[in-house]
């Protein structure tokens, strides 16, 4: 099994800095076929500064409530999701995404910005 480390993840302030990251982190354990077991503890590896701090403090409220812990990457992937964007983030997406327009944009510009807003959405 080859060795790799996921870049380190402090938290996100923007919104597409976070979804980038989630999108390269999902490429590398498509990549390197990390199985579903191991991604929730390789991904919280890369936590440091208020990322550690915050899935420290989950980890614990968790325990107190004696609720399950985070096992799958879909559930790390909704509770990062939570903290990280906001709720009127995927209203604000879908109403940019309505009123894209091409104007003075190359064919090839107005694509990719609708499908960077398509796959935010």
């Amino acid at each position: 099994e080859p060795s790799f480390d996921l870049p380190p993840f402090h938290g996100k302030d923007n919104v597409d800095d976070y979804l980038d990251c989630e999108m390269k982190v999902e490429q590398i354990f498509t990549c390197h076929n990390v199985s579903e077991e191991k991604r929730v503890p390789m991904a919280t590896l890369s936590f440091q500064g208020s990322a550690m701090h915050w899935w420290t403090s989950l980890m614990r409220e968790k325990q107190i409530m004696r609720e399950p812990s985070i096992k799958y990457w879909n559930e790390l992937r909704s509770a990062l999701r939570i903290r990280h964007i906001p709720p009127y983030y995927e209203r604000e997406l879908m109403d940019k995404l309505q009123r894209l327009q091409q104007r003075n944009k190359s064919v090839e510009e107005y694509r990719q910005q609708m499908e960077l807003l398509m796959l935010r959405a």
